[in-house]
């Protein structure tokens, strides 16, 4: 506000000065009003050619270099030169600390193995690393600028990168070199822009394939072993009567390890044959309220009169899913509700809506589950009570079955415990999962 009081008190000064003057010759050569209207005339002349003069200064410095020192100038054009200088030269140094900063995490990514590529908001192609270049052979004098989706065309990852569910990753072949496995990652940031890491697995997958055939071949080559071993001791059973009751007890001890051995082979084969075939090789119409009356019965049968059963079912849809697997996914919720939890308690089986889709629960009124445990309890032979669940007969990989199970189907499990308050396990089916016929 000074500046301004200051300029208006300048104008006043060149106009009274000037109009002064003008009085003066008007007087002299007989015109007074005229002589004080020229002087007036005069000093706001002088005062815009000032102006002007400031502004072309003004203008012929930031046309040659805004860096360099501010011409000189009187007034507020002085406090404006010198007021745009300190702000230029600021943005320089805040530009070139910015400058430096993304250069830094260029670098950073031009030193990373993976692949990094950064995407616009409509999914094309902005910058991306040395590493990029040679995974998923991009190419910077042509492809800057292109959809991904046009380099990168395999369906799986067009399906992965229009859903927008980037929680987990994708293994696809590396589309450069076809024996090597990439882990495709997907994160949102910016507006609605996309960073993309790939990663090459070809190791750990190899790895992974590597063991899925290892367990898958020693348990298809214990199964003949311990089915003439099981043969036998079942023979030699009729006959057990005869023999010494120290050798009884050991015979009995025989065939409960032989059996158990027996279960653990199976689900083993049952896990590799999961992981192994298509998801979808046997679809099936599930009339899921049949399903679970038939396991309901099961349960019944192995607990002897133990526990009681409770079986509910409002949802009429059916389940498009394979029959064994959804059969055995359950079966294996059911069975260990009855195994770990005491005489006298309740078992609820259920199949309702949930959201847009329909959901399995199995619910009991049991000891419940610390839930320290509950994010492991799918893991392969993790065991809450390992001497518990050994007494049972139990293998350890229930619900390492259950889990790829609910995968291969698109679903979802989810476990709810606390010590004294039962446990609930959920298993959700998304509505793409249901049938439209009625029971």
């Amino acid at each position: 506000m000074r500046y301004w009081i200051n300029e208006l008190w300048r104008l006043g000064y060149m106009l009274f000065g000037l109009g002064a003057l003008g009085l003066l010759l008007g007087e002299l050569f007989g015109s007074l009003f005229a002589g004080l209207g020229w002087g007036v005339a005069a000093g706001l002349g002088l005062y815009v050619f000032l102006h002007l003069r400031h502004v072309r200064l003004l203008y012929i410095w930031l046309l040659r270099n805004p860096r360099e020192a501010p011409p000189p100038g009187t007034g507020v054009w002085g406090d404006l030169f010198d007021r745009l200088y300190t702000y230029q030269k600021a943005q320089s140094q805040l530009q070139q600390r910015l400058r430096d900063i993304l250069r830094r995490i260029q670098d950073s990514c031009e030193a990373m193995r993976d692949s990094v590529v950064m995407l616009d908001h409509n999914g094309d192609l902005d910058w991306w690393n040395s590493a990029a270049s040679d995974m998923l052979g991009l190419q910077p004098q042509h492809d800057r600028g292109q959809p991904i989706t046009n380099l990168l065309r395999d369906p799986r990852f067009i399906a992965y990168f229009e859903t927008c569910d980037y929680r987990e990753p994708l293994l696809l072949p590396s589309p450069v070199h076809a024996n090597r496995t990439l882990q495709f990652h997907l994160t949102l940031f910016g507006d609605n822009e996309r960073l993309l890491m790939a990663r090459d697995v070809t190791r750990l997958h190899q790895l992974e394939m590597m063991r899925r055939d290892f367990v898958a071949n020693v348990s298809h080559e214990l199964r003949t072993p311990l089915t003439v071993l099981a043969g036998y001791l079942e023979t030699y059973s009729e006959h057990a009567g005869e023999l010494p009751e120290r050798w009884q007890r050991g015979f009995i001890q025989m065939q409960a390890q032989t059996t158990r051995m027996q279960n653990l082979v199976e689900d083993l084969l049952l896990l590799s044959r999961l992981e192994i075939d298509s998801p979808d090789d046997d679809r099936d119409t599930v009339d899921m309220a049949s399903l679970l009356a038939s396991i309901v019965e099961d349960a019944r049968g192995l607990s002897a009169g133990r526990h009681h059963f409770v079986l509910e079912t409002p949802e009429t849809h059916h389940l498009l899913a394979n029959t064994k697997e959804i059969r055995s996914a359950v079966s294996n919720l059911v069975f260990n509700a009855v195994r770990y939890t005491p005489e006298g308690s309740t078992v609820t089986l259920r199949w309702k809506p949930w959201h847009d889709g329909a959901a399995v629960e199995v619910e009991d009124d049991g000891d419940g589950i610390d839930p320290v445990h509950i994010p492991r309890l799918t893991e392969r032979f993790y065991r809450v009570d390992k001497g518990r669940s050994t007494a049972t007969g139990g293998t350890g990989l229930g619900l390492a079955i259950v889990k790829h199970v609910l995968l291969r189907h698109d679903a979802e499990l989810d476990i709810a415990s606390r010590p004294g308050t039962g446990a609930r396990f959920r298993c959700a089916f998304p509505a793409t999962r249901l049938s439209d016929a009625a029971r």
